[in-house]
């Protein structure tokens, strides 16, 4: 599996059964996804920084709902959850999604709002790679986000929903307070993380990906 990060909580997921890509957003926010085409798009709330799906091209199947289901030996779960600490009652509702293909488990968090309780963490076991809001205010501070690693024990951590240079939301922290909360000292960004069941870490491992940022225009001559 490639995973590549297309900015804010926007995944590719890329494996031998075709494209996920996870909330997508619109453009408002600053990031640009380009052009990309998948087989199977999740949203993990009706909010239009994860939900902008009419920029996905090749018609790909919208998973939006809680639930289990199975598009192209690819099986995806959606759990229910809440985008504050208050039941809802501040942002609504918010959907982890368990993506399993090519024999991997990745879970998005969305913008979860809150630690998991005892049913939650027991519905989301065995994760290999977790997508992991950090930036606070609208989702997990970095504390908290610490405290959902240390829940579901995963073998890759990859942070997302963070300030970086091209978000518009300057009120978001960066990753560097998960950083510190989770004990990492350096972490490099890369482009992207190519994972398979074999090369999966026998202990947790952060990983941050850069956001591909856009070509500059070609000046005219």
């Amino acid at each position: 599996m490639e995973i590549t990060w297309l900015g804010h909580s926007c995944f590719r997921l890329k494996s031998t059964h075709g494209v996920v890509i996870t909330d997508p957003y619109s453009p408002d926010t600053g990031y640009t996804m380009g052009k990309p085409t998948a087989r199977i798009v999740t949203v993990s709330h009706q909010h239009l920084d994860h939900n902008f799906t009419r920029g996905i091209g090749g018609e790909p199947r919208i998973i939006d709902r809680p639930g289990e289901y199975e598009v192209s030996d690819t099986l995806i779960i959606g759990i229910n959850t809440f985008h504050d600490n208050e039941q809802g009652k501040l942002r609504g509702r918010n959907i982890v999604y368990l993506i399993e293909m090519d024999d991997i488990s990745v879970c998005h968090l969305g913008d979860l709002g809150h630690t998991l309780n005892s049913q939650q963490v027991e519905q989301l076991q065995h994760i290999d790679v977790l997508l992991l809001p950090v930036g606070g205010i609208t989702t997990l501070d970095g504390a908290m986000a610490a405290e959902v690693v240390r829940q579901l024990s995963p073998k890759v951590v990859i942070p997302m929903h963070y300030k970086t240079p091209a978000l518009k939301s300057p009120e978001l922290e960066t990753a560097d307070r998960f950083l510190r909360e989770i004990g990492v000292t350096t972490a490099v960004p890369q482009p992207k993380l190519a994972v398979t069941k074999s090369t999966i870490p026998e202990t947790m491992q952060v990983f941050l990906l850069d956001y591909p940022q856009p070509a500059p225009p070609t000046p005219s001559v």
